[in-house]
């Protein structure tokens, strides 16, 4: 059984699929890429049981071949070959594979593709479409909030919550919260689901930021995203999540309005002084000042500056965990911020000084008790 394909066009597609597979995989057979050629149609498959993944080419054959090739001896071989056609013959009972390009001839040991487990096909329930550019944003948005303690398993995933004619997504590590509305995608139901972090991670990697739209198929147990020739699919975290809204609060009228950069470099260099297991950073706003400082009492070290603001509320000192602040002021995009405070024990909130056009975005981080220095 033969069949020829461009490398680049090869390698583009390997790329694609190939961050499914785990380094340890439990079954050996998970190590590697499904080939599936059916009517001149190469699909390639990837899973680690949970996620899988899978992409479509044209390639030149007249048999229909389905065959397990190693992934890592075919990626680092298809790398070095530059833009040339690789010829693949594969035994029909051994299922040993030999590539022949330009440079010469490579053999390696395939396994029976039946073998592979089932790639899971969409069984869906429901379905609504969005923008590959809208879904992309809204996974970079919140992604880096989400937890990594595997006793909270709910936490480690992001919500998405679907309403008639608006989506959320959450993420918190129950340390900070991220909370991303979109009113332009209308999935037209009450629905929600918890989406794991490595699914989400290969959607950010693979996603085009274009308005390709990308169909959102789920039931009670997976989802799966489609677009153009990619196909991921994934396990839900089978958790409740936590109601998000009631750590939210209502009212906070101590509002500090400041330049992004400004607040994001002051925050940067006075926590490099901040004691290494806390991280604590000290804000402290009066008239149209603020003030950020950080001090490692056991090495001596202490920073202190001074950046002006406009402010609207009642003198106040908080603080906060500057590895949480500086990853959240780094995640917003316009170029004014509001930091919303209502007392130094509740948690505060941080918004871009304007949202962009069908979007909202919701920052919240609990604040850290202070001790006298």
């Amino acid at each position: 059984m033969k069949f020829i394909v461009a490398a680049p066009e090869l390698l583009e597609h390997l790329m694609k699929v190939n961050g499914a597979i785990v380094s340890k995989p439990v079954l050996p057979i998970l190590d590697n890429f499904l080939f599936d050629i059916k009517d001149g149609n190469l699909t390639i498959s990837t899973t680690d049981l949970e996620t899988s993944m899978s992409t479509t080419l044209k390639v030149e054959s007249k048999e229909n071949i389905l065959v397990a090739i190693p992934s890592r001896l075919i990626l680092d071989t298809v790398k070095g070959l530059n833009d040339q056609p690789i010829t693949f013959t594969v035994n029909d009972d051994t299922y040993a594979i030999e590539l022949s390009t330009a440079f010469g001839r490579y053999k390696l040991a395939g396994q029976s593709g039946s073998d592979f487990p089932k790639v899971p096909i969409v069984e869906s329930e429901k379905s609504f479409t969005m923008p590959s550019n809208v879904l992309l944003r809204c996974i970079s948005k919140t992604l880096f909030a989400t937890g990594n303690d595997e006793l909270r398993l709910n936490l480690t995933g992001v919500f998405v919550e679907l309403t008639e004619d608006s989506l959320n997504f959450v993420a918190t590590d129950a340390n900070r919260l991220v909370r991303l509305t979109r009113n332009d995608v209308k999935p037209g139901m009450e629905h929600s689901f918890i989406l794991p972090k490595k699914a989400l991670n290969l959607l950010k990697s693979s996603l085009n930021n274009d308005v390709t739209p990308i169909q959102i198929d789920f039931n009670k147990s997976n989802v799966f995203f489609t677009t153009n020739n990619l196909k991921l699919s994934c396990r839900l975290i089978d958790e409740r999540y936590p109601d998000y809204r009631a750590v939210i609060p209502a009212e906070n009228n101590n509002i500090v309005t400041i330049n992004r950069i400004d607040f994001l470099e002051t925050v940067k260099r006075v926590s490099n002084f901040s004691n290494k297991t806390t991280h604590q950073i000290r804000i402290k706003i009066t008239g149209n000042e603020l003030a950020a400082s950080a001090e490692d009492i056991e090495l001596a070290n202490e920073a202190n500056e001074k950046r002006t603001c406009e402010y609207d509320g009642e003198d106040m000192e908080i603080g906060f965990n500057s590895r949480f602040l500086l990853e959240m002021v780094a995640n917003v995009d316009h170029d004014t911020v509001n930091l919303k405070l209502s007392t130094p024990n509740r948690a505060g909130l941080l918004v871009p000084n304007e949202n962009e056009a069908d979007e909202d975005v919701l920052m919240l981080i609990m604040p850290m008790m202070l001790n006298n220095y």
